[in-house]
């Protein structure tokens, strides 16, 4: 159960970062262009669930909260 969860939560973040790195490459924009490519190369680098879920909670928020 714990390597399918993995996947399923990896394919989520990895598609929302899809979004901000598309939107941050067309707007110009540099944070959410950094934050999708993080997005999508992060999952790569987590060893459970929790920690993955809590990473990329963080990395979903950041472009929200810091406006460049």
């Amino acid at each position: 159960m714990d390597s399918a969860s993995i996947m399923v939560w990896s394919v989520l973040f990895g598609g929302i970062g899809i979004g901000y790195f598309m939107y941050g490459k067309k707007q110009k924009a540099i944070v959410p262009f950094c934050t999708g490519l993080a997005l999508f190369v992060y999952p790569y680098f987590m060893p459970n669930v929790t920690l993955l879920l809590a990473v990329g909670v963080v990395l979903v928020a950041i472009p929200y909260f810091i406006k460049l």
